[in-house]
C-alpha cells in the first residue's frame, strides 16, 4: 500500500521541465533542520542535562552512613565526606574516591536508622 502511495506521489509530482522555486526549497530545508535540531535536543541533550543535575544533587547531599555505588562497581558505606573526596568503607577496606566517582546512593542513613528502630 505504501509503495503504491509513493509511486502515485512521484507520478503526480511537478511536470517535467517545470522550474522549482529556490526560496521554497530553502525554507523547506531550514524547517527540516529546525525539526531535526528540536528532536536532537529532546532525545539527547535534555536527558543528559537532567541526569547531570540529578547526579550533582546526589553528590551535594552525600553524608556519613549512606551506602553508595561507585562508577567502578564498588559498594560501600560513606565514612567521611570531604570537599572533593569521599571515604568509603567496603568489606573492611577504607577507600578514598572522588565525589564524582559516586554514581548512585543505594541506601540513605536515615532509612538505615529507621529500619533498626
Amino acid at each position: 500500500m505504501m509503495t503504491s502511495f509513493i509511486t502515485l506521489m512521484l507520478a503526480f509530482g511537478p511536470p517535467p521541465g517545470a522550474a522549482r522555486d529556490p526560496k521554497g526549497e530553502m525554507i523547506y530545508t531550514l524547517v527540516m533542520f529546525g525539526i531535526m535540531g528540536t528532536l536532537f535536543y529532546f532525545a539527547l541533550i535534555r536527558p543528559q542535562k537532567l541526569r547531570a543535575k540529578q547526579l550533582e544533587e546526589l553528590i551535594k547531599n552525600l553524608r556519613s552512613g549512606d551506602k553508595v555505588l561507585t562508577n567502578g562497581g564498588i559498594v560501600g558505606t560513606v565514612v567521611n565526606v570531604n570537599e572533593k573526596t569521599v571515604s568509603i568503607r567496603s568489606e573492611g577496606t577504607k577507600l578514598e574516591v572522588m565525589k564524582t566517582a559516586v554514581s548512585e546512593v543505594t541506601e540513605r542513613r536515615s532509612e538505615t536508622a529507621d529500619a533498626k528502630s
